[in-house]
């Protein structure tokens, strides 16, 4: 194919980006079922437009636009480094393996491209030679990975499709940021993930996903934990999943898995001889750091089992610890002894001094943890809010940034000259503000494109005329009555999503004995694999609950109706979403008006993007909470909802699967 060429008499990239997508354009003739479409022109104009001046888009645009294309093209054709990043893997996947290949194809513009995962996806291969060392050696799991490494260019765990996704002997030989020794490493040239880096740095089109963004600008000021390459232009998709991802990263946490990975490796070291302790101190260091984990993260479980409450996670504050604080200060001098002792055996940094980098690498995450524990014991600083959690065994006390708008903005935004985000739900009542706020974007430049679907044709969405409010005792028994009636005329082939997995289950219960359907629950099996038997099962039904409401693709009849119980209120017991409530409030804001209803309103859009996903798809999009037409909020929602017809009458939902 020629490279694409500016339209006679314009200049620029905008020009080029305009020739790319004209009728008789490349995209036409060499993009598998391309079809040219307004929305998707108008929106690739506004990325052209923003990559060649510089600043911020915010670009919404609406299912069955083609949005990838739409930003994939004009950073194409900018002839710079790009950074593309993702709310999921499958969709990095989808642009690395099938958009890419086409655009490389249909532009005739030479271009490179990689995509990365999270360094916990590689191997280490210093780390698999001190497991190989080790007395008790689990010796088929690494003739296993010899094997695998004599053919793996990328040493990503992906490739080893029997390796279970919780694997314990993945976790000690995969490439962690703490247990890297960085350049200092025996193995740094072989290194995957170093190799990962540098193909990174020498191509056009870099494609990771939200997770690997914020991580790595959280310990960017890291030798060792650094992948990105830099660039100064970034594509935020499903840009919606931002600010929680980004309130994960740049926090703190402290938990008992997190400290037994440090006094296992440590035991390790010294019993391979790699650490010397000829006086037995540091075999009592690494003990006194087990012991007062112990303590320290029984007490407290023993503190959360006592608290009750319905919550996951419980807030916790300055004062809150009690007696358990005695166990926490204990812990922290543990870690500093071990910390001291580690050091001393790591050597001098003088030049030409004999350096033990394992050691200096145990004495650094002792004394990080140290810090982190500090720092959550205290509880003071009032930019975070601090809980407990507990999860199987695990015992979790994190803090979490309440207004990530400020790091954002710092860590991600003032790095580029150019970032768009975009997402198919950026938008309350047609407006940008609520995210402008949330992501630190106040100036951004927007744009707008609406679905490509007819809403009016191809969709209905039903309102009950009678329900009790959704706190009644009488609403699970209404939900159940109308998800049975639904599904009887929609002949299953439906999606039922709850709030809660109390509702899921009573529903699930009291619809079950009278369905003639194919029944699958989430909780069940993998996420992945009940898909994968939603879609080869005719009249199937997939009662499920918040995972399901996003990134969820089920294109044709097989999905016709999605059923949503209650207005997915994020829950103000938790304590994430009470201090951010907490916070606007203080300030003078409406948190009710300004927070929650508009991040409800998204969360609904997710749920509700789930039934149209192709021109040709048909369905009914069934809301089951009185309040849409109850609570004066309810026309919010209604104005944010797809223009499709309102019905309350289930008779109305049989005659348009008759038609």
């Amino acid at each position: 194919m020629p490279e694409v060429s500016a339209i006679p008499g314009t200049t620029g990239l905008r020009a080029a980006v305009d020739a790319a997508f004209a009728d008789d354009g490349p995209l036409v003739r060499a993009v598998e079922q391309f079809e040219p479409r307004e929305g998707q022109r108008i929106m690739a104009g506004a990325v052209a437009d923003v990559l060649s001046r510089g600043g911020v888009l915010l670009a919404e645009a609406g299912t069955g636009t083609g949005k990838t294309l739409a930003y994939l093209v004009p950073a194409i054709l900018n002839r710079q480094r790009v950074l593309i990043s993702t709310g999921t893997k499958n969709l990095q996947e989808q642009i690395y393996l099938k958009d890419i290949p086409a655009l490389r194809d249909a532009l005739g513009v030479p271009f490179t491209a990689t995509y990365m995962k999270g360094r916990a996806n590689y191997l280490c291969l210093h780390r698999l030679d001190q497991l190989r060392a080790h007395p008790a050696a689990p010796i088929d799991f690494i003739s296993n990975i010899d094997e695998w490494r004599r053919v793996t260019d990328t040493g990503d765990r992906a490739e080893l499709s029997d390796l279970p996704e919780d694997s314990s002997l993945w976790h000690d030989v995969s490439a962690l940021s703490e247990t890297c020794l960085g350049s200092d490493c025996p193995q740094y040239r072989e290194c995957y993930v170093t190799r990962m880096r540098q193909k990174a740095a020498e191509s056009d089109v870099v494609i990771v996903n939200h997770h690997l963004l914020c991580a790595d600008a959280s310990v960017r000021q890291s030798t060792y934990g650094e992948v990105i390459p830099d660039c100064h232009y970034a594509i935020i998709d499903e840009a919606h999943h931002l600010e929680d991802v980004a309130t994960q990263y740049f926090g703190r946490a402290i938990s008992n898995y997190r400290v037994a990975d440090l006094v296992r490796d440590a035991e390790r070291m010294l019993n391979l001889g790699q650490i010397e302790d000829d006086d037995s101190e540091l075999r009592r260091a690494i003990s006194r750091v087990d012991d007062h984990s112990l303590t320290f993260f029984g007490a407290l479980a023993m503190v959360r089992h006592a608290r009750g409450g319905s919550e996951e996670r419980l807030r916790v504050g300055a004062g809150w610890f009690g007696d358990v604080l005695d166990d926490g200060l204990g812990l922290i001098s543990a870690l500093g002894g071990l910390d001291d002792a580690m050091k001393k055996r790591a050597g001098s940094d003088e030049p030409g001094a004999q350096k033990n980098e394992d050691a200096e690498t145990v004495a650094r995450r002792a004394e990080e943890l140290r810090d982190d524990l500090t720092f959550l014991l205290e509880a003071a600083d009032p930019a975070y809010v601090y809980f407990l959690e507990t999860r199987n065994r695990g015992v979790f006390l994190r803090a979490a940034p309440i207004d990530v708008s400020a790091i954002v903005r710092e860590m991600l935004i003032d790095r580029m000259r150019a970032t768009v985000m975009t997402s198919a739900t950026l938008t309350v009542e047609g407006r940008f503000d609520y995210v402008r706020g949330r992501l630190g974007v106040p100036d951004a430049d927007c744009v707008r494109v609406p679905s490509e679907f007819d809403f009016s044709e191809q969709a209905i969405l039903y309102l009950p005329k009678q329900m009790p409010p959704p706190k009644s005792p009488q609403y699970s028994e209404a939900v159940a009555r109308e998800v049975r009636d639904l599904l009887l005329r929609s002949a299953g082939r439906a999606f039922v999503l709850f709030t809660s997995y109390a509702m899921l289950r009573t529903v699930r219960d009291r619809v079950a004995p009278d369905l003639p359907y194919p029944i699958i629950v989430q909780g069940s099996a993998p996420r992945s694999t009940l898909l994968a038997q939603f879609r080869s099962t005719p009249n199937a039904v997939l009662f499920a609950t918040s995972s399901f409401w996003q990134g969820v693709d089920v294109v044709g009849e097989q999905l016709s109706c999605v059923i949503i119980d209650k207005l997915p209120f994020a829950s103000p017991g938790d304590p994430i979403t009470s201090a951010r409530i907490e916070a606007i409030n203080n300030d003078g804001g409406d948190a009710f008006s300004e927070y929650q209803v508009p991040l409800a309103i998204l969360a609904m859009l997710q749920g509700l993007g789930r039934l149209i996903r192709h021109r040709t798809d048909r369905g009914v999009l069934a809301v089951l909470d009185p309040r849409l037409r109850t609570m004066a909020y309810g026309r919010r929602f209604l104005d944010s909802f797809p223009p499709a017809p309102v019905t309350h009458d289930l008779e109305a939902v049989t005659r348009f699967f008759a038609s």
